[in-house]
């Protein structure tokens, strides 16, 4: 399994929030490239950078996620608000080694195909699950379908991988959603990343059993829970 520390972008920080809400906000950190550039230097092989600002319609840290791909010699996964053919395009350009969409992706399944068509191997879906009800728009709105037909919807689609978070863990540190991710696995061929309430390595241990290729962790590595160093030993390759 490979360990993705989250770099969260609000208002030009690096921040981490609480069950998706932007009224609960735990971390905020002035350099968001310092600290991407940190976590690379600690020995992660990938960063996932999400335009909080950008997913819910609040504005734009664009300046800052080039930035962070241009500093760092590490791949990173770019997400939030990416909902244009030529936002992925220039994103792969300027050198983010995959990009994460979620909103359209899922209400446009034929914009998904086009992209994923046009970009093998470089387009992940984020699928945001509270309580098993996907949502999309930042958390905003949810929809009619549960993650099961959602997940159907895409198995015809060749996307590099699934990201799912559960929600309604994120941020809280009281563990994973493991038998979403076990359920998510059992249906899609797709590798999965899975987020959400990451507390320790028995945490990752259960979402690898789940079926997870993939964690991305946030707030247990902002607040020392989980070190570097510990993570190298069993995960990091």
């Amino acid at each position: 399994m490979n360990v993705i520390p989250a770099v969260d972008l609000r208002g030009g920080r690096c921040v981490q929030l609480v069950g998706g809400s932007y009224d609960r906000e735990m971390v905020s950190l002035d350099d968001p490239v310092a600290v991407a550039k940190r976590w690379a230097d600690e020995g992660f092989t990938m960063l996932h950078v999400v335009d909080l600002d950008a997913a819910t319609g609040r504005g734009s840290n664009a300046e800052t996620v080039e930035r962070i791909i241009e500093t760092l010699g590490t791949p990173v996964q770019v997400g939030g608000g990416i909902r244009t053919a030529e936002q992925v395009q220039k994103l792969l350009e300027i050198g983010a080694a995959r990009v994460v969409v979620g909103t359209r992706a899922i209400e446009d399944r034929q914009w998904l195909q086009q992209i994923s068509a046009a970009n093998p191997g470089r387009v992940v879906v984020a699928m945001d699950v509270r309580d098993k009800s996907v949502v999309t728009h930042g958390w905003q709105q949810s929809r009619e379908n549960d993650i099961t037909a959602e997940i159907i919807a895409l198995s015809d689609i060749p996307i590099a991988g699934l990201l799912v978070t559960a929600v309604h863990r994120e941020g809280q540190m009281r563990g994973p959603d493991v038998s979403l991710i076990r359920e998510v696995a059992k249906l899609s061929s797709s590798p999965i990343q899975a987020s959400g309430g990451i507390r320790s390595v028995a945490d990752l241990h259960d979402l690898q059993e789940a079926g997870a290729s993939s964690a991305i962790v946030g707030m247990a590595l902002y607040t020392g829970a989980l070190s570097a160093a510990e993570l190298n030993e069993v995960f990091i390759a």
